[in-house]
């Protein structure tokens, strides 16, 4: 007899690219083979001093629950820090989330139903195919190509895909994983089709602070008269090198929204204590430490970009923000070439992990030969990782030709 079945969500739900490999990297270093971890984002700058010493400093005799919508202390310290980059908001129109994951779900739960629709450009965060799992949102991809930066498709494009389920418009700005950033009128343009077909905007702008040339990206909270509509998501795991804190937020001016949010929060009780004694610390860092970032970073996007260039057959968007960068390989089966860089090859004990490409499209088929690389080491493991990138790619069997 046939034991009770799961739910369909629990079936269709995917794999997460970047970490489901992880048991072959691992097996791999049990073997003795020095694994280059670029197939996620953990950043290997150190958590700023003073950011940790806020948490050792805490005087708590109990560690209590915080309130569902996060402490008044650190919600003043989020308005503080929006205040600096022209993002005018109170306390009550932030609600801190555990980390952006729960941002981004809490978002979407709010806004559609099961059965109902999301446009998101592709290649997408790969985590949003997982939360649409888990409400039965369909997401509706629009497709972007490695050939002009990841662009977004022209606006008349992205108009033909909305229906009469769709909800909303989800964006991540600068992308994972592509590091690309949409420009003023391309925000603007989707502004204007929000408006017309009345659907929400929801921007994840966790990269805000990775730029490395060119204009930053453009707040949706900056732009006016989306009071009714615009979302953003946010996190501090990569902004000040601290993923473990699982601390995010969701911000809307749309009070009906936010009520609604503030019911999913409270079902789920309060946002980690310790990360918020963080996040407020975090939020009075001076614009040096992230002058300083960056420019690590750009050195860091100009390594891996620049050995990829060398690299025969390989077609690469050069990033200008996040830390990712998407590329294009000669390769058969991207999945199936990372999978051999970490079963059956070594340059000198070394292999080099990335994520791949598959996993961060909705549209079945698509990034078979994509993979992304997270320049989150320094500049001199970089070199040794794209070396033996260079090097696995030359001796893989499946090459194309």
């Amino acid at each position: 007899m046939a034991g009770p079945q799961l739910s369909e969500r629990a079936r269709v739900a995917p794999p997460s690219p970047i970490r489901k490999l992880v048991p072959l990297a691992d097996e791999a270093r049990r073997r003795g083979v020095h694994v280059h971890f670029l197939n996620i984002g953990q950043p290997d700058i150190e958590t700023p001093a003073s950011v940790l010493d806020a948490v050792r400093r805490a005087d708590l005799k109990v560690l209590a629950y915080s309130p569902s919508q996060g402490t008044a202390e650190y919600r003043a310290a989020l308005t503080e820090y929006y205040a600096r980059h022209g993002i005018r908001l109170s306390s009550d129109e932030i609600l801190v989330t555990t980390a952006g994951s729960e941002a981004i779900l809490f978002a979407l739960a709010c806004v559609t139903n099961p059965g109902d629709e999301v446009l998101i450009p592709e290649p997408l965060y790969a985590n949003y195919l997982g939360f649409a799992a888990m409400l039965e949102t369909r997401v509706v991809p629009l497709t972007c190509s490695v050939e002009n930066g990841y662009r977004l498709p022209p606006m008349g494009e992205i108009e033909r895909k909305i229906g009469p389920k769709t909800r909303a418009i989800l964006y991540c700005n600068p992308g994972n994983p592509t590091g690309t950033i949409c420009t003023h009128d391309e925000i603007t343009g989707l502004v204007e089709l929000s408006r017309r077909h009345n659907l929400f905007l929801i921007a994840d702008e966790v990269y805000r602070e990775f730029v490395y040339e060119g204009d930053g990206p453009t707040p949706i909270l900056t732009l006016s008269g989306l009071d009714d509509r615009a979302i953003m998501v946010d996190s501090i795991s990569k902004r000040v090198s601290a993923c473990g804190a699982r601390i995010g937020c969701l911000a809307t001016r749309n009070r009906e929204l936010m009520a609604a949010a503030l019911k999913f929060a409270q079902a789920r009780l309060s946002p980690p204590t310790f990360g918020q004694i963080l996040g407020e610390a975090a939020a009075r860092l001076p614009d040096t430490y992230f002058a300083e970032m960056v420019a690590e970073y750009r050195r860091r996007r100009d390594a891996v970009h620049t050995a990829l260039q060398a690299m025969p057959g390989v077609v690469a968007g050069r990033p200008h923000g996040a830390f990712y960068e998407m590329a294009r390989f000669p390769v058969d089966d991207a999945e199936k070439f990372v999978i051999w860089m970490l079963t059956e090859f070594q340059a000198d004990g070394e292999t080099t992990f990335l994520a791949p490409g598959s996993g961060f499209y909705a549209t079945p088929g698509l990034g078979t030969k994509e993979a992304r690389i997270a320049f989150v080491l320094n500049v001199g493991a970089l070199d040794r990782a794209m070396a033996v990138l260079a090097r696995g790619l030359q001796s893989y069997p499946g090459r194309d030709q």
